[in-house]
């Protein structure tokens, strides 16, 4: 008996081997599937750049709309000039009940405020008078008592302003400055 078999037409083959039967189920040579044709690496290209601009567009649009909306903000009678002393702070709520606002009278006719909430975790800021500053316990923050603005520690921004006006021994909150830009 002949190691091979005869095939229908009467002729002998050899048996296919267990690597020539794997290739012949799957013809795509694995040396040429990593690689990526030029076609497909353009088209990734072009349609990730396109979602790109699309998202920049988009918060463009975003930011332009909420610059238009203007916030009208109440005038509140927030304190009596004559019952917060020298370095003295009162803590009021402006515009809304659940907003803690800090009140500093820094010099004799010199009062600020600022937005409570430090803008780093929302802890409570605190007015330091021996060094003229405002302070966020929570992660050592400091604000200058003049602008608000950050001079140590991780607060990303600066303190939200109270406007404030002196009339007749009263003072009131008519507005709020963020950013430096008065809303």
């Amino acid at each position: 008996m002949s190691e091979f078999e005869p095939n229908e037409t009467g002729g002998k083959q050899n048996p296919p081997t267990g690597e020539e039967l794997w290739r012949e189920e799957f013809p795509v040579a694995s040396a040429e599937q990593g690689f990526v044709e030029r076609r497909q690496f353009g088209r990734f290209l072009v349609l990730t750049s396109g979602a790109m601009v699309a998202g920049q567009l988009w918060l463009l649009g975003k930011n332009w709309l909420s610059e238009v909306e203007t916030t009208e903000y109440p005038r509140k009678a927030v304190a009596l000039t004559s019952e917060i002393p020298v370095g003295g702070t009162k803590v009021f709520q402006y515009p809304g009940p659940s907003d803690n606002c800090l009140l500093v009278h820094v010099e004799p006719s010199k009062f600020v405020a600022y937005s409570q909430k430090c803008t780093h975790l929302a802890c409570a800021v605190i007015y330091a008078p021996e060094k003229k500053r405002l302070e966020c316990p929570c992660h050592e923050g400091y604000f200058s008592i003049d602008d608000g603005h950050v001079t140590q520690g991780p607060p990303p921004r600066p303190l939200p302003r109270i406007e404030l006006e002196v009339e007749g021994g009263q003072i009131f909150a008519y507005g709020i400055s963020v950013f430096g830009k008065e809303t």
